[in-house]
């Protein structure tokens, strides 16, 4: 069993929480356990607590633990991906149910709630969940969920938590909350009042953009025994190789996040000076709408930051991602290499064009990945390409 130690801050339990050294060898890092099957001996009793990788791995447990470790949830689920640890919590869902959701998604999030799930009978509310009256005023018998990012993809709106879980609970509504952006390193949703949180571990937790994984972690036992039952009947999860990845990753992460904030504050702060950017969204800025709630949630700011052409044109955008030298044109994010992307086009062009123009995805909307690269290269290179 993982050793537990309630006192543990957050810089040590992303290197020690939940984990403990190999039993068998002393090793300090957990092995790559590369088997399918366990030995049993007798049927049905298996020597340990293994039976079948697709029920459970050692390598996977210990990510788990970690997950768990650093959310201050109960329970942690590794999947093959976000979109694949997303699609289990919808799978709690059947005809008839509710889900209200924040208008600005991830694409592939939109995507699936609007496609895959279009035929199943389960009805999606998209809205702009910092109108709580409006969240109210959706909330029925039938609304089974609550789904928030804060902040969003790709325009860093925040969604108060503590005033959403006020109106869920009180309304037992499930609350999901897509931390994948502010990471347990700057915001806590579980502490806050969520009930599930879900990443893209392919992004800051995994950290080098050599991985792709997803993760929920639960804060109610018994929810989280369902959700693990649905993984393991579904099979979405977690190969040991890539278990091992992100929770390497996890090691770091407090010292990268840190780096990912410092430099997104000044890529942010250049910007919002410069004559041909007409908006930055970061919400470090004073500017930001949503900047109150968050000082309110999160203990920094992030390194993501998006922003438009005061000439408000689609080639500007095109030009300057063309002319980047240090960034690199890629989708994803969170990696330690700082990467550029052009939502339309790229992440977000799975959402119809008019649903994207109305919710303020425009085709000179640029979106950074600011990563932990010197802070002076980073600035120089998004000069010359802005000139």
């Amino acid at each position: 069993m993982p050793t537990k130690i309630n006192y543990m801050k957050f810089n040590t339990k992303t290197i020690h929480g939940g984990q403990h050294h190999d039993p068998v060898t002393g090793a300090v890092m957990p092995p790559v356990y590369q088997t399918s099957t366990y030995v049993q001996e007798s049927p049905g009793k298996p020597l340990g607590d293994y039976e079948y990788s697709r029920a459970a791995n050692p390598t996977r447990t210990a990510l788990e633990n970690a997950l768990a470790s650093i959310e201050n949830g109960a329970k942690g689920l590794a999947f093959s991906s976000g979109l694949a640890a997303t699609d289990c919590l919808l799978r709690s869902f059947k005809a008839g149910d509710e889900v209200i959701a924040m208008d600005d998604l991830y694409g592939g999030t939109y995507r699936m709630f609007t496609r895959i799930y279009k035929d199943s009978g389960i009805k999606f509310h998209f809205i702009d969940l910092t109108d709580l009256e409006k969240l109210r005023s959706l909330i029925n018998e039938n609304t089974k969920m609550v789904w928030a990012e804060t902040p969003t993809n790709p325009l860093m709106k925040l969604a108060d938590i503590a005033e959403i879980a006020k109106i869920t609970k009180a309304n037992n509504v499930l609350f999901g909350v897509d931390n994948t952006f502010a990471t347990p390193y700057l915001q806590k949703p579980l502490d806050l009042g969520a009930d599930v949180v879900m990443h893209s571990a392919t992004k800051y937790l995994g950290g080098h953009s050599d991985v792709i994984a997803g993760a929920l972690v639960i804060k109610d036992e018994k929810l989280a025994e369902q959700l693990h039952f649905q993984q393991f009947a579904t099979g979405a999860t977690l190969g040991p190789m890539d278990s091992f990845l992100v929770l390497r990753g996890i090691k770091t992460l407090h010292l990268r996040m840190e780096r990912h904030c410092q430099n997104g504050e000044k890529i942010a702060a250049f910007l919002a000076d410069h004559p041909k950017v007409a908006v930055v969204y970061f919400p470090g800025l004073e500017s930001h709408p949503f900047h109150e709630i968050a000082k309110k949630q999160m203990s920094g700011f992030g390194g993501m930051v998006s922003f438009k052409f005061k000439s408000g044109a689609k080639a500007d955008a095109i030009s300057f991602l063309e002319k980047l030298k240090v960034f690199t044109l890629a989708e994803s994010l969170g990696g330690v290499e700082s990467l550029a992307n052009h939502p339309a086009l790229m992440t977000h062009a799975s959402i119809p064009e008019d649903k994207r123009r109305e919710i303020g995805i425009s085709d000179d909307l640029v979106r950074l990945s600011v990563g932990v690269e010197d802070i002076d290269d980073l600035l120089a290179d998004i000069e010359q390409a802005l000139q």
